[in-house]
């Protein structure tokens, strides 16, 4: 596929119009018995999430997939058809700001991550919640993400765990001046997005001839030299734009179900 890097953001959906977003390229609204559309966000953190992945990828084309309602809870059905509706639709990264540690759910998520490496697409998930591995994001093919409040907002971080690579960042959204990171949304699905966000760029840089986790651990930077190295150490990437004086609203997941 050609032309700018198209990433899904499932989460609660997104105010298309709000100004850090910088517009959204299409989305739908999963529901219980399948797609509706529109993509409104009641609750914000969709919003903050594409807000986060613009500032940091503001090539990428940004899709909605709203699969929350009014508070942050979902079911498998919904995730399944939030899946389904990306890959139909030709989404090349997919941010999935929601995990579970439901054992029910692997077979699943097991599908789901092998339809995505055969389409040749980027599932990002949470690697972990509160020391717990999740589901997808601890499988083996999806991009696991776990959340360091110490790195650098400009980078990321990859160790191996179990065999496999994690990918760390920060767990902090746009920063907005005058106000606390504390007194933000923060937590692991926002380390998620700038995982995301990284991906799309250097997809872009370098082309399809890596996997998703070489683009991240084998090749250099494209704005911060002399910061890459081997597995375990962190990497650069280009810095965030600053934020203006806009809150988002809503609070961290990611979601159990």
């Amino acid at each position: 596929m050609k032309g700018a890097i198209r990433i899904g953001i499932v989460d609660s959906g997104v105010h298309g119009e709000h100004p850090h977003v910088g517009g959204i390229a299409g989305g739908v609204t999963v529901g219980a018995d399948g797609y509706v559309p529109g993509f409104v966000d009641c609750l914000g953190h969709g919003t903050a999430i594409a807000a986060l992945i613009h500032a940091l990828a503001p090539e990428a084309e940004l899709y909605a997939v709203r699969a929350f309602d009014d508070r942050l809870a979902t079911s498998i059905g919904r995730v399944m058809r939030a899946i389904d509706w990306c890959l139909e639709n030709q989404i090349q990264i997919v941010n999935l700001s929601l995990g579970t540690v439901n054992p029910a759910h692997r077979g699943a998520f097991a599908a789901a991550v092998e339809r995505f490496r055969d389409a040749g697409a980027a599932l990002v998930s949470a690697y972990e919640m509160d020391g717990q591995p999740m589901l997808p994001g601890s499988m083996a093919g999806a991009i696991g993400v776990a959340m360091d409040a110490d790195c650098p907002r400009e980078a990321f971080g990859c160790t191996m765990r179990e065999g496999k690579a994690v990918f760390s960042a920060p767990p902090y959204p746009r920063e907005i001046p005058g106000v606390r990171r504390e007194h933000n949304l923060n937590g692991v699905s926002f380390a998620v997005a700038h995982i995301s966000a990284h991906l799309a760029r250097r997809r872009a840089l370098y082309g399809p001839g890596a996997d998703w986790e070489q683009l991240l651990t084998q090749f250099p930077s494209e704005a911060t030299v002399g910061l890459d190295g081997p597995i375990g150490t962190r990497f650069g990437a280009a810095d965030m734009e600053s934020a203006g004086p806009t809150a988002y609203g809503g609070t961290p997941i990611p979601v159990k179900f």
